[in-house]
């Protein structure tokens, strides 16, 4: 019923208004739904790739898979991500291709195209906690319609950083702070425009950013009102094995001040210590424990 009454919807105030979950993490079943209905992505390209859904228990095309019959590819390191697949009925009743791969940005293009899901898509859905703005950077083996990428709201909306590249960063092993991997709304914002992608919003979550391609984009002026990000309130555990204290609210910002990050419009070596402000005035108001200006 949720979806029926999501596809119905022509025009909306933000995308938070369709959110809806079943498989997704928050509410991304609800925001695909309704960019697939009012992008009208031609039959030949209901085709995804998304990469890190661990066992695809929770991932934001596994509706799309069952409820839209699209074709897909997913990767992610976890080596028994096929095994999981098979013992699910995924296995048999979709056309699902399964990789097991710990993707860079060395490999990513190779891993796609040996997989046979070059060329045009019509979505692809980005979340590695780590090097999630290297690998899109680099991919070209694929034109998506739709694109999803997630951001690390504790590093701002103001400043285009992420962590810097390293092929083996795994987020709470290469630095014991899970608030540490990724990159801020800004940075991808900024490489979705380079890619000829237009940013639409962020779940209420503060967790996934959605862009369309440019040549799609018209079809929501009149769709869309709002382009909103938020920042997200989730609290977050200091290390891997949640040992350690929970950081939550402008706290979070303070645990990792010091540690370094790059500009990706520069190249220059920063940390969020050293950039001053980094939220804007509004997600200053949304993060609890935030300072006034």
């Amino acid at each position: 019923m949720a979806s029926w009454h999501v596809r119905s919807m022509e025009s909306i105030r933000s995308l938070q208004d369709v959110e809806f979950k079943v498989f997704s993490q928050w509410g991304e079943d609800g925001i695909i739904d309704w960019l697939i209905e009012r992008a009208g992505i031609p039959a030949r390209l209901h085709t995804f790739v998304e990469f890190g859904v661990e066992t695809y228990l929770e991932a934001n095309t596994r509706f799309l898979i069952e409820n839209r019959n699209w074709r897909g590819l997913i990767m992610d390191g976890y080596p028994l991500l096929s095994k999981a697949l098979r013992e699910d009925h995924h296995s048999y009743r979709y056309d699902l291709t399964t990789k097991s791969a710990f993707i860079t940005r060395e490999n990513i293009n190779d891993l796609i195209s040996e997989a046979g899901f070059a060329g045009e898509i019509g979505l692809l859905s980005i979340d590695v906690d780590g090097n999630d703005y290297w690998i899109w950077e680099a991919l070209d083996a694929v034109r998506p319609v739709i694109c999803i990428c997630e951001y690390n709201t504790v590093f701002g909306d103001l400043h285009p950083v992420s962590i810097p590249y390293d092929p083996k960063f795994s987020c709470g092993q290469s630095q014991p702070s899970r608030l540490y991997f990724g990159a801020s709304i800004a940075a991808f914002s900024s490489l979705a425009t380079r890619k000829g992608y237009k940013f639409l919003g962020t779940t209420l979550a503060g967790n996934d950013a959605f862009f369309i391609r440019e040549d799609y984009a018209s079809r929501f002026d009149d769709a869309l009102m709002n382009i909103v990000a938020v920042p997200t309130k989730c609290r977050t555990p200091m290390d891997a094995s949640g040992q350690l204290p929970w950081a939550e609210g402008y706290g979070r910002l303070k645990a990792i001040a010091d540690l370094p990050l790059v500009n990706t419009e520069t190249g220059e070596s920063v940390t969020l210590g050293g950039l001053g402000s980094v939220y804007s005035d509004d997600w200053l108001q949304q993060i609890s424990g935030a300072p006034e200006k």
